[in-house]
């Protein structure tokens, strides 16, 4: 076994290879402000020169994994598609990322930067980690304090929360199965690594509770390791794809509806003109249809804590998958081939 180092050690081992996304977009000039009084109240409008300008954004944390130049960080930070990335290594060392491969439902990107021999971290196992164990959160701290280290504790396993993040998506992320921790994680840390006693990687730093007092959260980095291996070998990670449109019941959507189960995924179109099921995909070659309930995935039912997304990330395209499925009173069972989402 590796002998465990000091704080100041690991330190010295992390930093150079934790690094500082910036992120910027072109923008319209803006060249003053309107001021406008109604009803008592001053409203104030931006005044537009012509033409456009790069413009700082937003920016994140991310760490070095491999000599070639890749780069893990939280998708939340690269979520704009039409941003441009640049990574800052120090002031005088900067370098434009290619955001190769985006995975929301665990909040994980990979990227490339076209640089050879920087330092990078070794990655660990997340599932041999111990509650109580240390751990050293590092990154880029309010987005201006670069090579910010805390250190801490494991103080919790297993986490489930809703995060609210990114500058396009908004919407709610659902992130299962984190790794709490005491250690500081503020604005601008997400994307950074949380390391062990040994420097290796355990997870992604990728959210905090706001109003409480050192509780933040890791995307395990088992995760990741999976999208790595799938970028470096496909040029993308690759995910299955079911093909349905849902919903997850619970007891009050069972009890409003009248539904028979209060666990499952309902198979529903969200608004008019919109399929329920994918024609052409897995799920329609499978035989599912609008207003099944999709009850268990391979023998695990399915539920808000347990939903389908998550269930699917355990399996490969190309896995046949069996599906419980109540239709029309009636369960029956339902072999499905699962295939990559485009």
């Amino acid at each position: 076994m590796v002998e465990k180092s000091t704080f100041v050690e690991i330190a010295k081992k992390v930093c150079p290879a934790v690094i500082t996304i910036v992120i910027t977009k072109d923008l319209p000039k803006v060249e003053g402000f309107y001021f406008f009084p109604f009803g008592g109240e001053e409203f104030i409008i931006p005044r537009f020169e012509k033409g456009r300008k790069k413009t700082k954004i937003g920016g994140g944390s991310g760490f070095i994994v491999s000599p070639d130049g890749y780069i893990i960080t939280s998708s939340h930070v690269v979520a704009d598609p039409e941003a441009d990335y640049t990574v800052i290594f120090e002031p005088k060392k900067r370098y434009p990322a290619k955001v190769i491969s985006r995975d929301p439902i665990n909040d994980i990107a990979i990227l490339k930067i076209n640089v050879k021999n920087f330092p990078y971290l070794e990655l660990g196992d997340s599932d041999k980690i111990e509650l109580g164990e240390q751990v050293i959160a590092v990154g880029n701290a309010l987005g201006e304090f670069h090579d910010t280290v805390s250190a801490g504790i494991v103080s919790g396993k297993s986490r489930a929360i809703t995060a609210y993040g990114g500058l396009i998506d908004r919407k709610a992320a659902q992130l299962r199965g984190l790794i709490q921790t005491d250690a500081a994680i503020n604005p601008g840390n997400s994307g950074g690594p949380l390391v062990n006693m040994e420097g290796k990687v355990i997870g992604i730093n990728t959210a905090m509770v706001m109003g409480a007092q050192n509780i933040g959260f890791a995307i395990p980095i088992n995760y990741a390791k999976k999208d790595l291996e799938e970028v470096k070998k496909y040029g993308k990670i690759i995910r299955p794809f079911l093909g349905v449109r849902y919903v997850v019941l619970n007891k009050e959507l069972a009890g409003l509806h009248k539904l028979p189960v209060d666990y499952g995924a309902l198979i529903v179109r969200e608004t008019f003109g919109e399929e329920a099921v994918v024609k052409g995909s897995a799920a329609d070659k499978a035989g599912l249809k609008e207003y099944d309930i999709i009850l268990e995935m391979n023998g695990e039912k399915i539920t808000e804590e347990n939903p389908l997304a998550h269930l699917l990330q355990k399996y490969r395209v190309g896995e046949e998958i069996s599906l419980k499925v109540l239709r029309e009173g009636k369960e029956i069972t339902l072999k499905v081939k699962l295939e990559e989402k485009k």
